[in-house]
């Protein structure tokens, strides 16, 4: 079975840093993009960045620079280093697989969800 696993989450200082990992489990990783996505409570859930299977990354404009999406095949695992956090980046993460259909990506597969609180 596909399976994404996050982990790392945790409360964190205004201001300060924490990385998201990501482990796949049942599927080659190597051969899919991977995404982060958020949800903070009362809000809509958020494309955060996405990573192509030539590492090239994408962010939404909230993070960009201030987070970094990564990847290293030969460990099977996806992070996402975020700095200079507020208030408004807590949130549940979520790590997502993208599947292509023709010329279009979806997201086929979600994680449970890490939280991160930032206060």
């Amino acid at each position: 079975d596909v399976q994404l696993v996050e982990s790392g989450g945790g409360s964190v200082e205004l201001g300060g840093s924490l990385t998201l990992s990501c482990t796949p489990l049942g599927f080659i990783f190597s051969s899919h993009s991977i995404a982060w996505f958020r949800q903070a409570p009362g809000k809509e859930r958020e494309g955060v960045a996405l990573i192509n299977r030539i590492c090239n990354g994408v962010y939404s404009d909230s993070v960009k620079g201030r987070f970094t999406i990564s990847r290293d095949n030969a460990k099977n695992t996806l992070y996402l280093q975020m700095n200079r956090l507020s208030s408004e980046d807590t949130a549940v993460y979520y790590c997502v697989r993208v599947a292509v259909d023709g010329n279009e990506g979806y997201m086929d597969h979600w994680g449970e969800g890490t939280q991160v609180t930032v206060s």
